[in-house]
């Protein structure tokens, strides 16, 4: 009896004092060891995004810089766009990071917030403690090319905050600029102070919980294997979440670094098809005049009279297919961008419509016997993009496609022009499965899918949506659950 009621005195300690050790070595191992260590790895990315983002900024002075050397534009005329372009860029959850351009002597070309340097001599500019940072760059630079400064700056466009900030350089070596872009440090420090907050709450609920459990456990001893398995579910749950979470974010790291990577081929074969082209046009003479002295001549293994049919498609089928990719790398790394596109275009709705349809007719062909299309007879033109209008108007043919849940089922495409609003209309309606209420109200969000076993990312109606924007135009559902769903994207003629 002694030695049960020994053991009954015992058992709080046995249970409570693990439980005060492990809550203690929990708390300094984040403390310690895991908010250090994700202050690093949040500073580490931060830098390896300021890296890409400059080094995308000078992909695109390599484009002005391509077209001054090809003869297109002057290079005055090419660095006057090219400076443009710079000083629109923007990006951040407020959008207000940018970008400026500097020489080597140095002087300032261009700073979006600070015009009032623009033109002037910094050799000698200092920040608030006295740091030649402007010098400090070009030694950077003709150093190692490129590497990162920090300094005293003012916050974003406001001139009477001054932050920390870490910025990237790199020098565009055809025009002797530097181009850069910076992180302010307090925003790293914010991140931080939320994320221990957050744990400090974690850790307190969890010690709350724990020192309960202890309890309740030398009363029902029973129930700690359900509460055991209850927290190990819980955990597995959380450690899910944290991995999509961390593939979401490295999300926009794969993209700029492939869009880079991308656009250097397809940018060379686009200049390359037109010549080819010119060259086959300029050669096509003197291939004749030797056919009529080799009346069985061949061109790679096809006679003369096909050759001269096909070998201008395919250099066509080149260029259109180039200038597709370069579309879709620009969509990619725009849609993290506020300013849109150039909207130089005269779209007209029916031609855009008739080409989408003519592009995937083998995709609808596949998915319906029950095609119906409708044409306005009067549809006015407005300004705008072809081929991202195109590229919107194909991701709803083919989310309709994949609607269909019979080859029966109706899908309706029309045009419309509407006099009272003077806006043009196109409408792609499918009586497929249709679309739940709560899920209507989150197909617009990145990354939401209803389709993810069928490889879907969910980003085609988030860019969509986006493109629309850009167009000072709109996008509108309707749906009912089993009975199919409607989608009308209108756009304004005056836009």
């Amino acid at each position: 009896m002694k030695l049960k009621q020994l053991s009954l005195d015992r058992l709080p300690i046995a249970i409570i004092l693990p439980v005060i050790l492990s809550v203690i070595l929990f708390v300094t191992t984040i403390f310690v060891f895991i908010i250090p260590y994700i202050e690093s790895t949040l500073m580490d990315y931060r830098r390896h995004l300021i890296h890409n983002l400059t080094e995308v900024a000078v992909s695109s002075l390599d484009y002005y810089n391509d077209m001054s050397i090809n003869g297109v534009i002057k290079r005055e005329e090419a660095q006057r766009r090219a400076i443009d372009h710079v000083r629109k860029l923007r990006y951040g959850d407020d959008t207000k990071d940018y970008f400026w351009i500097n020489d080597m002597h140095p002087k300032m070309i261009m700073h979006p917030y600070r015009t009032d340097l623009d033109g002037t001599d910094i050799s000698y500019f200092t920040d608030t403690k006295g740091k030649l940072l402007f010098s400090e760059m070009v030694k950077i630079v003709e150093q190692h090319g490129r590497g990162f400064v920090d300094y005293q700056w003012q916050w974003q466009d406001e001139p009477g905050q001054i932050e920390p900030k870490l910025s990237f350089v790199k020098e565009f070596e055809p025009w002797n600029w530097i181009i850069g872009t910076g992180i302010y440090i307090n925003d790293i420090r914010e991140e931080i102070d939320i994320f221990t907050k957050t744990l400090v709450f974690i850790c307190t609920g969890l010690c709350l919980i724990l020192f309960f459990l202890s309890f309740f456990i030398v009363v029902q001893g029973v129930k700690v294997e359900k509460e055991k398995h209850l927290a190990e579910a819980q955990s597995k749950i959380q450690q899910e979440q944290l991995f999509q979470a961390a593939k979401l974010a490295s999300v926009g790291t794969l993209v700029s670094g492939v869009a880079h990577e991308i656009n250097n081929p397809t940018t060379a074969i686009m200049l390359n098809a037109p010549l080819l082209n010119k060259m086959w046009k300029d050669m096509l003479p003197i291939v004749e005049r030797h056919q009529q002295g080799d009346k069985q001549m061949q061109i790679a293994g096809m006679p003369l009279s096909l050759a001269k049919e096909r070998i201008p498609k395919l250099l066509q089928h080149m260029e259109e297919g180039t200038r597709r990719i370069k579309e879709i790398v620009t969509d990619l790394k725009e849609f993290s961008h506020v300013t849109p596109s150039e909207l130089k275009d005269n779209v007209n709705l029916n031609l855009v419509t008739q080409k989408a349809i003519n592009l995937i007719s083998n995709i609808v062909n596949k998915h319906t016997n029950n095609l119906q299309i409708a044409y306005a007879s009067e549809m006015p033109e407005f300004k705008g993009n072809f081929q991202k209008i195109e590229q919107v108007i194909i991701n709803l043919i083919m989310n309709a496609c994949q609607a269909l849940t019979d080859k029966s089922q109706q899908l309706s495409i029309k045009t419309f022009y509407n006099n009272e609003s003077n806006e043009v209309w196109v409408e792609v309606e499918d009586k497929g499965c249709g679309i739940s209420d709560d899920n209507l109200n989150q197909i617009r969000d990145p990354f939401f899918t209803t389709k993810q076993n069928h490889g879907n990312t969910g980003l085609g109606l988030a860019i969509s949506d986006k493109i629309i924007k850009d167009h000072q135009g709109s996008m509108e559902f309707n749906s009912q659950l089993n009975s199919g769903t409607c989608v009308q994207l209108k756009f304004p003629v005056t836009s």
